[in-house]
């Protein structure tokens, strides 16, 4: 029997599935999150053979704009990377925020995560629980939301951060999703339209 079918006719048969190859770690081979649409599962491509394509595989662009960005946006910001960014996909008291332009939040994005463009952040803070104020917001007991953006070489998370940081969210309640949308699709994690 040729060696293609085998795994399908495996996965037909119940509890004879063949076990993911490519998992997230050793003991984790997908994660479900709420989405606005209702669950998804995140896991990561099973082709060993996969490459990243498209825009992601780029590696030089011209700085500016495309300049490596520091690993903490903003003194008191939190950097994470990929797991904890599945822990807070799945808490419901954790806003994960895609800060990217339209443009680029609609060639796919993280699920769960809403789109929130670093262009209007800092006037959308109402949003994420702040109270307008002659001067900004006030944004007291704000939950705790993650950034990201394209990826280690993208201004649009850090200028998200520090600006909505000038109109009164406290750091100590933001992460960083340094890696971005490079680093997802790098590792082969599930990838949303926009949403």
């Amino acid at each position: 029997m040729p060696r293609i079918l085998i795994p399908a006719l495996l996965a037909l048969l119940p509890g004879l599935a063949p076990a993911q190859e490519v998992a997230i770690t050793p003991g984790m081979t997908e994660v479900i999150v709420p989405t606005a649409q209702g669950e998804a599962t995140i896991t990561r491509i099973q082709d060993t053979d996969a490459v990243i394509e498209g825009d992601f595989a780029r590696i030089a662009r011209p700085c500016p704009n495309f300049c490596i960005q520091p690993m903490t946006p903003a003194p008191g910001v939190t950097t994470i990377g990929e797991l904890e960014l599945l822990a807070a996909l799945q808490d419901p008291e954790i806003t994960v925020i895609d800060s990217r332009v339209r443009p680029d939040w609609e060639t796919g994005t993280i699920p769960g995560a809403i789109s929130m463009p670093y262009t209007e952040m800092a006037d959308r803070l109402g949003e994420l629980g702040c109270e307008p104020d002659f001067d900004g917001f006030i944004c007291e007991d704000v939950g705790q939301i993650v950034l990201f953006c394209n990826g280690p070489w993208c201004g649009q998370s850090p200028a998200a951060i520090r600006r909505i940081i000038d109109a009164g969210y406290p750091a100590d309640r933001i992460s960083y999703y340094r890696w971005g949308m490079q680093g997802w699709r790098m590792l082969g994690l599930t990838v949303a339209g926009g949403e």
